[in-house]
């Protein structure tokens, strides 16, 4: 019974920790008043330039280097167009998805003949009956620490200022641009990171789709945990059960049908959100480009 329980946490913190990096990322994101529905597309970037570059330089670390700086440039280009050009924020973020869809696919067939290789990854830390990714401890470090500079910091003041009254906080000289790129960039830097926690931190390879919505799912739990990063902890812990508990029941060879193993996270997700939507409030300058006036 220890084992079985034993086995259920440490499912549940992996299954969360792409999760949690996403919703980190959507956090600072939308906390400076762009909404990033490109989180999917920049986590899938982020998986792949993982494995090339681990593949390329025999490194996991350097693998998970390239995701970071990969997602960072990924998310300028969304930072660019909603930040400089004030195009629609959604239409971007859907923009981007569509590219990494099609980046990832056309790379992968064009450096690897269409199948991933096998590379090293990230070393498990912890003792035989408790392992667990790198990752699993950097995320919920950076959740702690993404708390703590949004709510104990000058810096998180002046983001959450500039996503709620813009243009009180440009009156008292809080550049919003410059506030507003840092946020969407921060995205980047975490979706990436959530991108090689998947490739290179539960596989050791790439494939078309690995994502499976987890960015959407990060949305999701950034909604769920009311744009805080602790209640990101909360909700991710929450899905990363669901999904956590169908690999579990799978591997003990329960008779239970495949297909509602896979949908039960998502499941989950709606059913959160249907209870959550109405209660929580999103930065009131989310979504809206801002003009500064001359």
């Amino acid at each position: 019974m220890i084992g079985l329980l034993l086995n259920l946490i440490t499912s549940t913190l992996r299954s969360a920790t792409p999760l949690l990096l996403a919703a980190l990322g959507g956090t600072f994101s939308e906390r400076s008043g762009v909404f990033n529905i490109a989180l999917e597309g920049i986590m899938m970037i982020g998986a792949w330039f993982a494995v090339y570059g681990s593949y390329a330089t025999g490194s996991a670390l350097m693998g998970v280097l390239m995701a970071v700086v990969a997602g960072i440039l990924i998310a300028a280009i969304h930072a660019v167009a909603s930040v400089h050009f004030q195009a629609n924020q959604v239409i971007s973020g859907t923009a981007i998805n569509l590219l990494a869809a099609g980046f990832t696919e056309f790379f992968m067939v064009r450096v690897w003949g269409g199948q991933s290789p096998r590379v090293k990854t990230v070393p498990s830390v912890g003792p035989e009956w408790f392992q667990l990714s790198f990752f699993v401890y950097v995320a919920f470090g950076l959740a702690i620490i993404s708390w703590f500079v949004l709510y104990r910091t000058p810096w998180g003041l002046r983001l959450r200022a500039v996503g709620e009254h813009p243009k009180a906080a440009d009156t008292v000289g809080v550049s919003v641009y410059k506030m507003r790129y840092w946020g969407v960039l921060l995205s980047g830097l975490m979706a990436g990171l959530g991108g090689a926690s998947l490739s290179i931190g539960l596989v050791s390879g790439f494939n078309s789709g690995m994502t499976g919505g987890r960015g959407f799912i990060g949305l999701a739990a950034m909604i769920f945990g009311k744009w805080n990063p602790i209640g990101a902890i909360w909700a991710c812990l929450l899905f990363g059960a669901a999904e956590g508990l169908g690999t579990l029941l799978q591997i003990r060879g329960i008779p239970v049908p495949y297909e509602f193993m896979v949908m039960a996270p998502y499941v989950v997700t709606m059913l959160a959100l249907a209870g959550v939507v109405g209660r929580s409030t999103p930065p009131a300058a989310g979504g809206i480009p801002y003009e500064k006036s001359h």
